[in-house]
């Protein structure tokens, strides 16, 4: 092997639901030139799938990129949510996620999958993030979503709205308000972290007219997570994101999913990356889901994996060599 690639490290990437774009952007994203020159790829995914995408979206299969088969398809059908399907997603993961352990990958990354499709197939599968921290064994872990002028961190992820308050905790948000501070030394090398904390109710409760949760739950959690950083809130999250957007702030806690993530995908819709605070190793993803509508037509955008590569490659330079969470 040459010098060049021996110097260079080592991406895993799954290829995500077989019926979905994951394939596609991902064959996409590693024909950009940019990209090859900088990481050594795997692919975990399945030939034929990846044969398939190729020839739909006319790409020629990269030779340089080392290709790991698994599953064993007879067939291919776009834009379905297929058992079969859910199982090889999972396989992908499990073996994306041994690279990482047994250190043959300096990094992960993750396109997306379908998680009705693997609870079909059998498997209880709340989401790539869960998946990765319970395998690692790791409690405190978070959601970082990247994008344009805006980071943020997600205190509850993937859950019903009407669950979101009697979910919520003084000590769930100081772990993730921790995270987040660390996340942004570690990874972004912000060594004095400035951090806005949202507020859960409109007008960030008014003071209490609209809910006690901003003084009750959010509060003492800022003020216990002070030490970390420099922290101001809770903030009413209909104007905070201008203000964030406008470099006031290096990261946003959003207490709740959409909460955080509409602003960022309004302003960085093809540019968001998901990045998980907290692994022992780097983990990214692009910050779309499986658009089965779209898939199999050649009309997906690779922007959001392109940027998924380019943060990994990017916090793992940083890290390598380095103490041994990179970004909790």
């Amino acid at each position: 092997m040459p010098s060049s690639r021996l110097n260079k490290l080592t991406v895993a990437i799954t290829m995500g639901d077989p019926a979905g774009i994951g394939p596609e952007v991902v064959l996409k994203a590693l024909k950009d030139k940019e990209i090859q020159a900088l990481a050594n790829f795997i692919v975990v995914g399945n030939f034929r799938v990846l044969e398939k995408t190729a020839q739909l979206c006319k790409i020629r299969l990269q030779k340089h990129i080392a290709l790991l088969d698994l599953g064993d398809l007879s067939k291919l059908v776009f834009g379905r949510g297929i058992p079969a399907y859910g199982r090889l997603s999972l396989e992908c993961i499990k073996e994306g996620f041994r690279l990482i352990k047994t250190a043959k990958a300096d990094a992960l990354i993750t396109a997306p999958v379908n998680k009705h499709t693997i609870t079909r197939a059998g498997y209880f599968f709340q989401g790539h993030t869960e998946y990765l921290a319970k395998a690692s064994r790791v409690s405190d872990f978070a959601m970082m979503l990247t994008g344009g002028a805006l980071r943020v961190v997600l205190v509850t992820r993937h859950i019903a709205l009407k669950k979101v308050a009697g979910t919520l905790s003084s000590q769930k948000i100081y772990q993730t308000i921790r995270l987040t501070a660390e996340g942004l030394r570690k990874c972004f090398g912000v060594l004095h972290p400035r951090i806005a904390v949202c507020g859960l109710n409109p007008h960030s409760g008014d003071e209490g007219v609209m809910g006690d949760e901003e003084t009750r739950i959010i509060r003492p959690a800022i003020a216990r997570a002070k030490r970390f950083a420099k922290i101001v809130g809770p903030l009413a999250a209909d104007s905070l994101f201008y203000s964030a957007r406008q470099g006031e702030f290096d990261a946003v806690v959003a207490m709740y999913h959409d909460q955080g993530l509409i602003p960022l995908k309004m302003l960085a819709l093809h540019q968001g990356v998901n990045l998980t605070l907290g692994l022992p190793f780097v983990r990214t993803s692009p910050d779309h889901g499986t658009a089965y509508d779209i898939a199999g037509k050649n009309r997906a955008n690779p922007g959001s994996m392109i940027e998924a590569i380019k943060l990994a490659v990017k916090i793992a330079s940083r890290i390598k060599g380095k103490a041994s969470r990179p970004c909790s």
